[in-house]
Formats: structure tokens, C-alpha cells, sequence
């Protein structure tokens, strides 16, 4: 069976492991930059960057909505002293008003809170998806690289052999050529090789 034929679940491997939010990992991002994501990859990075930013509003949703209950509970706690005149009555409308907001206030923040405590979990799974998706890339890419790295190796490994097949038969010539310059040197004296020399040039 060929590497690119093995079925690994990478999903089982990575499920209800901790985790780093990959979006948010520097590490993540130098491993897949832009042009190296796939459909998939981009997909399942959109879900968890859309849910970290609905928590991030749920959160704010929340403090906003806690400040404004508290507002009313004061405006309330200080209209409580309703007199029978005109502005009595004014008040009590305002009171009741503030108290049917705050009812409506409770119910939001219980709706919100609840989806609230539902987002990590979501994040998890998606970003649990996105690991498994990411690892099925970046593993059969590790099992190519392995390859490459053993093809370059080998080669390496044959040059070497060869470089040093000519580093030999380089001095060995090199040998050969000054045994053949020092006796030619001696036989014909210094004057005679100096003039071979501008002729030909002088030896390396």
C-alpha cells in the first residue's frame, strides 16, 4: 500500500486533547501561510475566528446589558416613594416601565449567558477539526519531505565518494607535473625553462 493510500483518523488522535486555538497560534500560521491553505482549511479557520467573535460579543453583550440592569435597579430603588399627585403617577409609570425592562433585561442575559456557555464547546470541535485537517496536510507533506531528504542524502553521499575520487587524481597529476617541471628544470637549466614558461604559459 502506498503512503498516500494510508487511512489514519487523525480526528480520534486529536479529540478531547488540550489544545491551542489554532487561528491564534503564530506557529500554526507560519506552517500554513495563505497560499498553502485549502478550501477546507480556510473553511474551518472562518468557524473558529466567527466563534471566538461571538464569544468575544457575548461577552460584551453581557457586561452591557449587567450595567444597564444595574442603572435601572437604582433609577427604580430611587423612585420607590410614589405620591398620589401628578408626579407620583409619572413615576409610577416610570417604575413599572423600568421593572418590565429589567424582567426583559434577566431574560436576555439568561439567553446570552447560555449561548455563552455553549461557545467554548463549539470552538473546541471545530478547532479540533481544524487540527485533524491541518495534521493530514502537514503529515503525508513530513513523509515526502523524508524522501526527498533520503534522495538528497544518497546523492550527497555519491558525490562525496566521487569528489574525493578526483580530489585524488587531482594530486596525483599535480604530483606527476612537478616531478616532470623539476627534472626538466635540472636537465635544461633555469633560463631555457623560463623561456618554456613564457611559452606555455607557467605552471599551475
Amino acid at each position: 500500500m502506498g503512503k498516500k493510500e494510508k487511512k489514519i483518523n487523525f480526528t480520534n488522535i486529536v479529540r478531547n486533547k488540550k489544545l491551542p486555538i489554532l487561528t491564534l497560534d503564530a506557529r500554526w500560521h507560519e506552517l500554513f501561510p495563505e497560499e498553502k491553505k485549502t478550501s477546507i482549511i480556510k473553511e474551518l479557520e472562518l468557524k473558529v475566528n466567527n466563534l471566538l467573535k461571538s464569544q468575544g460579543r457575548l461577552v460584551n453583550d453581557i457586561k452591557d446589558m449587567k450595567r444597564l440592569k444595574s442603572s435601572l435597579l437604582k433609577d427604580i430603588v430611587d423612585n420607590m416613594d410614589i405620591g398620589k399627585n401628578t408626579t407620583g403617577k409619572a413615576k409610577e409609570k416610570k417604575l413599572d416601565m423600568n421593572k418590565q425592562y429589567v424582567n426583559e433585561l434577566n431574560e436576555k442575559i439568561n439567553k446570552a449567558m447560555d449561548e455563552l456557555a455553549d461557545v467554548p464547546y463549539q470552538i473546541k470541535l471545530v478547532n479540533e477539526e481544524l487540527l485533524a485537517e491541518s495534521i493530514n496536510i502537514i503529515y503525508y507533506e513530513l513523509e515526502d519531505n523524508k524522501e526527498v531528504m533520503k534522495e538528497v542524502t544518497d546523492w550527497i553521499a555519491s558525490i562525496r565518494e566521487e569528489l574525493k575520487t578526483k580530489i585524488l587524481i587531482k594530486q596525483d597529476l599535480e604530483a606527476k607535473n612537478t616531478l616532470i617541471y623539476t627534472y626538466m628544470h635540472d636537465i635544461l637549466g633555469p633560463q631555457i625553462m623560463e623561456m618554456f614558461d613564457n611559452e606555455h604559459g607557467e605552471r599551475n
